[in-house]
């Protein structure tokens, strides 16, 4: 994949500076929806309360006032239509508005804390647990993020998320999930040499240079482990062997821990890379999954989005918003594209 070819690539760089990509060390802005600086929040639940009893509803309207404000906005302009309709905006677009289109518009409106709340108790609503929504989520938070989404699943849904995922879960892989839900990794910046060196030499003695993996070794280290630290340990995991650790794990494990710890590896190593994967996955083949499109789209479009468009552009050869075009259609493509700027 084409994500492994770039991790080889970096890992094989003694440049140190290579990987962990957009990590909490940088400041700069790379969310593609940005604040309107001419907001008004009145006058933008008029704009919508009119579209929504337009004949045959004005979604072009929607999509230009949901998809071009910030999260912070779209929370006033949700209390200003309550408060001049009398009725939350939510109900009002759910009765007009239909299909994927709906579930964007409707993600949209929600605080990041209650998306991502309302994805996680959907992974686990239905006969089947989808574990890969659970890694996603839970393997590219921080901290502050997990907690904030922990006490919305609480308030929402009157459940603790960590029960939750206890009974939809188990072996290895509730273990690892339930440590990353408690949001006690570490996020310390600075990198302990020795302690990357030890754990590294941990990680491949629990693995390759065994028969039987020691799953718990790999867990302890790759969720309590900061993002730098383990990038750290992924260079120094070369000493002892001969392939990439990445590629090491994907041989010892399957299923779905193997798509929890790698999705950990990823996402400190190149999270936009991680994301753009994922995009590109989605789109594939037979049939798209607007649910992976929409819940990473909406969820990263103040954060990291731009940075994620411009690593699908390097490792697919054209541009998000050209597979967009290609696999949607409608309302539901016009506004992820609104979401994902200009091309």
């Amino acid at each position: 994949m084409a994500f492994f070819q770039k991790f080889l690539e970096d890992i094989s760089n003694d440049d140190s500076t290579k990987g962990c990509k957009g990590g909490p060390t940088e400041t700069a802005y790379f969310g593609t929806v940005k604040a309107d600086p001419n907001f008004n929040a009145q006058n933008d639940a008029s704009k919508l309360k009119k579209a929504i009893e337009t004949k045959g509803v004005d979604e072009a309207t929607i999509v230009e006032v949901i998809a071009k404000r910030s999260n912070a906005q779209r929370q006033q302009i949700k209390a200003a239509y309550q408060q001049s309709v009398g009725k939350p905006l939510a109900d009002d677009l759910k009765k007009v508005l239909k299909s994927d289109f709906e579930e964007v518009v409707l993600a949209l409106l929600m605080t990041p804390p209650e998306f991502d709340a309302l994805e996680m108790k959907n992974a686990m609503k239905n006969l089947g647990t989808s574990e890969a929504v659970l890694s996603e989520i839970l393997g590219t938070r921080s901290n502050k993020e997990i907690t904030a989404m922990r006490n919305t699943f609480k308030e929402v849904y009157g459940e603790l998320l960590e029960e939750n995922i206890k009974s939809e879960t188990k072996g290895h892989l509730e273990k690892a999930l339930v440590v990353l839900c408690k949001a006690t990794r570490s996020e310390d910046l600075n990198i302990d040499e020795a302690l990357a060196k030890s754990d590294a030499r941990a990680l491949f003695e629990a693995g390759e240079h065994r028969v039987g993996t020691v799953c718990s070794v790999l867990i302890d280290v790759l969720t309590t482990r900061s993002e730098a630290q383990l990038c750290k340990i992924f260079k120094y995991y070369g000493q002892y062997s001969k392939q990439n650790f990445a590629k090491a794990l994907e041989g010892e494990l399957h299923g779905s821990l193997e798509d929890c710890l790698i999705t950990l590896v990823k996402s400190a190593w190149n999270k936009p890379a991680y994301f753009a994967e994922k995009l590109r996955l989605a789109m594939k083949g037979l049939g798209t999954n607007t649910d992976t499109l929409t819940r990473i789209i909406v969820s990263r479009s103040e954060i990291d989005l731009l940075k994620i468009i411009q690593e699908y552009k390097k490792m697919y050869g054209k541009t998000l918003q050209e597979d967009i075009l290609k696999e949607t259609s409608g309302d539901y493509e016009k506004i992820l594209l609104a979401l994902c700027g200009t091309q």
